[in-house]
């Protein structure tokens, strides 16, 4: 029998999808805009303002819920962990505005070297869709791998800054430390999602492999 709460959460659920879509989309548009040398700043806004706009929606939503049905257990758990969620959502439209910005700041940059880039942001974009997807199926197992890739973008990260300290082209350092950070900062943000769904589905922001295995034996059984 339908409960008084669900139309309110299939409206929660559909706003969130909407907002990982927006976000991959926003991601991908502003790191190609960098590496391929194309104007996307116009069109990243847009998107990062909608997501920011989608973001005050859910808060209203969910402040509905809170004082209309008092949700309790599993259903609290979702609507707290949402409100986390879309706020890293709304982070990643602003971090993919401000890479557009490095590319209307430094001009053309195609003199520089890119190779980590390439390597960093490919993984990056791998991240966001592996996160989206995660909440979209509170997997949790999917959320322990976007931690592990969280790692390797830090270990690229402070690789290269030192190596970006000794270089002799200045504009290109500063262009390529600035995108690094963003994106290491994006990265963050997907490994804070992966805490959010972890205490979804688990009631644990990080549990152990035992509790991971548990919570995932169904999926994994499933044909």
């Amino acid at each position: 029998m339908p409960r008084l709460i669900d139309p309110s959460l299939e409206k929660l659920s559909l706003i969130m999808s909407e907002m990982g879509d927006m976000a991959i989309e926003c991601i991908s548009l502003a790191v190609d805009s960098y590496l391929e040398g194309k104007n996307t700043t116009d069109k990243v806004r847009a998107l990062s303002d909608s997501i920011r706009n989608k973001y005050f929606e859910v808060e209203d939503l969910i402040f509905d819920m809170l004082l209309k049905y008092q949700p309790v257990a599993d259903d609290f758990r979702l609507i707290r962990s949402s409100t986390e969620i879309s706020y890293a959502f709304s982070r990643f439209g602003r971090y993919a505005y401000d890479i557009t910005q490095v590319r209307d700041l430094f001009g053309d940059i195609s003199e520089c070297t890119n190779a980590s880039l390439f390597e960093i942001t490919k993984k990056v974009k791998h991240m966001i869709k592996e996160a989206v997807l995660s909440f979209a199926e509170l997997d949790v197992r999917k959320a322990v791998k976007i931690q592990e890739d969280e790692a390797f973008i830090d270990k690229i990260y402070k690789e290269r800054l030192p190596k970006l300290i000794e270089s002799e082209n200045t504009k290109c350092a500063l262009a390529e430390a600035l995108l690094l950070r963003y994106l290491e900062r994006i990265g963050d943000h997907a490994v804070f999602m992966s805490d959010a769904i972890n205490y979804i589905v688990t009631g644990k922001h990080k549990p152990s492999e035992q509790r991971i295995a548990d919570h995932t034996k169904d999926f994994q059984s499933t044909p």
